[in-house]
């Protein structure tokens, strides 16, 4: 299965994604991770990213469609991926249609993940990670056993800059201007399912398998 996944940040699309991969055998492609992969690798289109993240600028729709394109060519993507973090707006939709024809695959599903602003504050705001070991928690969910020290490596617990609320609120700006669009885009070509992502991860995931489950069928 092709699929790709959409909703805001602190819609839980990791958490579902980690959950699909190992149930359903469909690998997962975290932009992001791919990225860094592609600039540890020294592949050409790496070389050019890399140039971009020294420079502090974000890497163009171009340099990631080609890092994407490298990607999905190897053998262990042959017969499904996730995609989680792209497409982010209507022109890099495009791209990926484009470059998903010239390579043979159609999408065979878009998974929504729906989740109001207010809940989106809520979950982000309350996350920390080990600035040391990158153990996440989450303040209301999964919180330390010592409030500022980490579990598992007993480093200094902490809040990530873009998790403070004034921050959050851009990002979701960013994401309704920028990406929202997508949901009718993908809507109108009948590949689109929604998600309601509130509840436990649990609850969360049935919703899930159900329209997996659907799909195969």
């Amino acid at each position: 299965m092709f699929m790709v996944l959409l909703g805001p940040p602190g819609a839980g699309k990791g958490t579902q994604a980690k959950r699909i991969e190992e149930q359903y055998n469909i690998p997962q492609i975290s932009t992001g991770d791919i990225i860094r992969l592609a600039i540890q690798s020294k592949s050409e289109w790496g070389k050019k990213a890399e140039e971009y993240v020294r420079s502090g600028e974000l890497v163009p729709d171009e340099v990631v469609i080609g890092i994407i394109r490298e990607r999905l060519t190897q053998d262990t993507y042959r017969n499904g991926f996730m995609l989680d973090g792209f497409p982010r707006n209507l022109e890099q939709a495009e791209a990926l249609n484009q470059l998903l024809k010239e390579i043979g695959i159609q999408l065979n599903l878009v998974l929504y993940f729906d989740v109001d602003r207010d809940e989106v504050i809520e979950r982000l705001s309350a996350r920390r990670i080990c600035e040391k070991c990158q153990t996440p928690y989450n303040m209301v969910s999964k919180p330390p056993k010592n409030d500022e020290i980490c579990d598992i490596c007993q480093g200094r617990v902490v809040q990530r800059p873009d998790d403070r609320p004034e921050v959050i609120m851009n990002r979701l700006n960013t994401y309704e201007q920028q990406t929202k669009p997508l949901i009718d885009y993908y809507r109108s070509q009948s590949i689109l399912k929604v998600v309601t992502s509130k509840g436990s991860i649990d609850d969360v995931f049935q919703q899930v398998q159900k329209v997996l489950e659907s799909i195969k069928e």
